[in-house]
């Protein structure tokens, strides 16, 4: 796997998302690689969406790690896979905060280089 497909994800990307109360909502993803890191820096201009920025890093078994702080002031750990096609974050185990839900993001990059389509999805009972 290796570093080397995270440089796909670098590059300034549009956001779109859909909030309860806001829809079609656009922010501003930054993301940089700096040497052997991955630097997200992500802003979007409704309170519903905090800013937020990330690190990914590979562990010595060969893993993608996110490390991930918002503006909210929450801070979380998210096992990552990426093949410079698709695109998943995942969050089972609570970490530095507590884990009142699971999470997983499923994202796959356009043939083109251009998009990422991408849902998160999260479980209200704490399971997978």
């Amino acid at each position: 796997m290796g570093i080397g497909p995270l440089r796909e994800l670098a590059g300034e990307w549009e956001l779109a998302v859909d909030l309860p109360g806001a829809t079609d909502v656009r922010g501003h993803v930054l993301s940089e690689m700096m040497r052997e890191v991955l630097v997200q820096r992500t802003t979007v201009p409704v309170p519903a969406a905090p800013d937020s920025c990330c690190l990914v890093v590979m562990g010595d078994d060969g893993r993608y790690t996110q490390h991930y702080v918002d503006s909210r002031g929450i801070a979380r750990l998210y096992a990552m896979t990426f093949d410079g096609r698709i695109w998943t974050l995942e969050r089972t185990k609570p970490d530095f905060s507590p884990l009142d839900s699971c999470q997983r993001f499923v994202g796959s990059i356009s043939d083109d280089g251009a998009t990422i389509d991408g849902e998160w999805q999260s479980s209200a009972d704490g399971h997978q």
